[in-house]
């Protein structure tokens, strides 16, 4: 099966649109803690451990949205480059099915595993 670069292409920008419009969201939610606290600019604890939590949390999620941000740009510029579909370890071709399925995928399944095995972040 060959790579339908068109419909990959249109498929990552509308995930890159998804994720940058839920990062805008992540953005605009924050808030500094004296804003939402209630009465004294102190609050009580508990308030603050949820306050605490919540903004863990919020970071967490910011983290990993810009995490796939940047993954689903590298394959839009490797698109650009044409090197899509090459793995950015080995340079062999990665197959299209792993790219049909994981569209911003840009290891090959051994260079993946060897990564998991080694747990050293490969590329």
């Amino acid at each position: 099966m060959p790579i339908n670069l068109d419909r990959i292409h249109a498929r990552l920008e509308i995930e890159r649109k998804r994720l940058v419009a839920e990062l805008g969201e992540l953005e605009a939610d924050a808030q500094p803690a004296d804003a939402r606290r209630e009465g004294s600019p102190f609050g009580k604890r508990e308030e603050e451990a949820t306050e605490s939590f919540e903004f863990e949390k919020r970071l967490a999620l910011e983290r990993q949205v810009r995490a796939n941000l940047a993954e689903i740009e590298h394959a839009l510029e490797k698109i650009k480059n044409g090197t899509y579909g090459l793995c950015d370890v080995c340079g062999q071709p990665i197959p299209p099915d792993r790219l049909d399925a994981v569209p911003f995928a840009n290891v090959c399944l051994t260079c993946k595993a060897k990564y998991a095995k080694t747990r050293h972040p490969i590329a």
